[in-house]
Order: structure tokens, then C-alpha cells, then sequence
């Protein structure tokens, strides 16, 4: 029986099979369960030994996605977000920690939004990005967050897009909360497997299963609850725009009814329509927001006060 990755029940639904239509880098099948329990989507069995496989040299965060439009406007969409979030954390000089950062991008669009981050720190497994990272001034440790030493604190903690990609988040939160000084806060970004386009692809392919990348995907609750396990307190919360899946999960539907190709050669995230999908179904998302619960997740915590 599936046992799940956060709570050990062995209570769970059936919730949909996959194979990676995005990259094609293998045929195998996966099946993913919804815990009874604690509210989490998770991927059996986890290819915890295939990591060289299921992320090829092609994938889009080792490749120089920010020259596109796409990647641009979601730059300039995050950078005011992430101003609003770093004017709440006091200091002069702020160290910003990126889990998962890659080359840095996303620091690079932190030290836009606030001038104070003056030390940034990268942890990523990918050794190609090293030199890419530090030749833009940031620290680089070639390793997981759960090997990553330091005597260092930081006041910014980026965790996006990366807990769903980890067998345990739990360990992830728990290391990142022990990183984080007194009045600093993680900013996490995961998706939501509560959403329309979750509903709508279900039965076909829908984006966020990432599959066979990603591996625990949580609901607004379910990942307050574990936040809260890990001595954490959610100080801000706000649903955003999921166009990388609705985008996927449109583009392997026409790729099923032949109208566009797809192949190992052809990555789904590298077609021509993938970056014009994306800004119009941004902008569906983003119409929808005050409405409907998106297929995206920002959370920004804090250490519990009575801690």
C-alpha cells in the first residue's frame, strides 16, 4: 500500500496516472495518491534514484529562460510582490538564502526589489549552475539543503517552487526554519492541487503533476498544518497565477489530438505557443483571483511568537 510521505497513513485515493508528456525523458507509469489524512497529493512510488534522468540537461531551470517575454512579466510580477513582503523585515544589511535557487535568478529579482540584501546564498544540486550563480556575486553550495552547513542566519529565505519536488518536505521546512534569524521570513511558492485547471485536466494531464518531478503537492491547509509543525506561523497567504500548468496541460492535449508535436527533441515547455498560453491564462488566473482558489500557493512565515 502507498504510504504517505508526510503523515506515514496508509489510508489514500487513486487520484490520477501520468508520464512525463513534458520532457519525455522516460516511460514509465506513475500514479498519484490523495491522502484521507492530512490533505496532500504524492506521487508513488517516488524515483528518488532517477534524478539524472527525470531532470534532463534541457530542463528549463539549467537553461536561460529569463530572455523570455514570459519569464519577464512574471520578473516584474514577482519583483513587486517580493517589495511588499521585504519592507516587514527590519534591518539595514539583509542575507537572503535561496533553496533550490539555481543560477540565482531569483535573487538577482530580490536585490532588485530591495537595495539592503547585501549577501546571497545559493543551494542547488545542479554543479552547472555553480558558475553561472557566482559570477553574479552569490555564495554557491553544490549540495541539498539537508547537507548545507553555515554559521550564517538569514533574514530572506526563498523556498519556491521546490517542496514539491523533495520526498520530505517536512525536513526541507524544518532546516529552513532553523536557517532563518528572529525577524526573518521564508517566502514559499508551491502549487495547489485544489484548483480549476487540477479539475478540468485530471483525466488527461494536468501541469502541476510535473510528473514525474513532482512529488508532494499540498492545499492551503494542509500546508499551514505542516508549517505549524515545523514551529512556524503564516504572517501572509494569497493564491496566484498557475500558467506553467495550464500551459502544459493545453499543450500535451493538442499534442494528444496531433495538432502540435512533442518528443524528447521537442520539450513541451520550448514550443512557440507555451510562452503565448502562458500570458493569456496569467491573466485568466489573474481575473479569477479575488473569486476561486488558483493553482498556486505564496506563503510568507515567520517563526511562531511564543516560541
Amino acid at each position: 500500500m502507498p504510504q504517505c510521505p508526510l503523515c506515514n497513513a496508509v489510508s489514500s485515493n487513486k487520484y490520477a496516472t501520468a508520464t512525463d508528456v513534458e520532457y519525455f525523458t522516460s516511460n514509465n507509469v506513475f500514479d498519484y495518491y490523495e491522502c484521507s489524512g492530512c490533505e496532500i497529493l504524492f506521487i508513488f512510488p517516488m524515483p528518488v534514484n532517477e534524478l539524472g534522468i527525470i531532470y534532463p540537461g534541457n530542463y528549463y531551470s539549467f537553461t536561460a529562460m529569463n530572455r523570455s517575454i514570459s519569464f519577464r512579466i512574471k520578473d516584474f510580477i514577482d519583483s513587486i510582490f517580493y517589495r511588499k513582503i521585504l519592507k516587514q523585515v527590519p534591518g539595514n544589511k539583509l542575507k537572503a538564502l535561496d533553496i533550490g535557487g539555481g543560477t540565482g535568478t531569483l535573487l538577482d529579482s530580490l536585490i532588485k526589489a530591495d537595495k539592503r540584501i547585501t549577501h546571497t546564498q545559493v543551494v542547488d544540486i545542479d554543479i552547472k549552475a555553480k558558475k553561472i550563480a557566482e559570477s553574479k556575486g552569490h555564495h554557491y553550495y553544490n549540495g541539498t539543503i539537508e547537507n548545507f552547513s553555515t554559521n550564517e542566519t538569514y533574514d530572506v529565505i526563498l523556498v519556491l517552487n521546490l517542496i514539491e519536488h523533495v520526498a520530505d518536505p517536512r525536513v526541507v521546512i524544518k532546516k529552513a526554519a532553523s536557517l532563518l534569524s528572529s525577524n526573518g521570513v521564508i517566502i514559499i511558492k508551491t502549487p495547489n492541487f485544489k484548483s480549476l485547471d487540477a479539475s478540468l485536466f485530471k483525466s488527461t494531464y494536468w501541469g502541476g503533476l510535473h510528473c514525474p518531478r513532482h512529488w508532494v503537492l499540498f492545499t492551503k491547509n494542509s500546508f499551514q498544518h505542516l508549517a505549524n509543525d515545523c514551529g512556524l506561523e503564516t504572517r501572509h497567504f494569497s493564491y496566484t497565477q498557475g500558467a506553467p500548468f495550464w500551459s502544459f496541460s493545453i499543450l500535451h492535449w493538442l499534442h494528444k489530438k496531433k495538432i502540435i508535436k512533442a518528443d524528447k527533441g521537442h520539450p513541451i515547455i520550448y514550443h512557440p505557443l507555451f510562452a503565448v498560453i502562458s500570458i493569456i491564462t496569467a491573466a485568466f488566473d489573474f481575473i479569477r483571483k479575488p473569486f476561486a482558489p488558483l493553482s498556486q500557493m505564496f506563503f510568507v512565515v515567520t517563526k511562531k511568537t511564543n516560541n
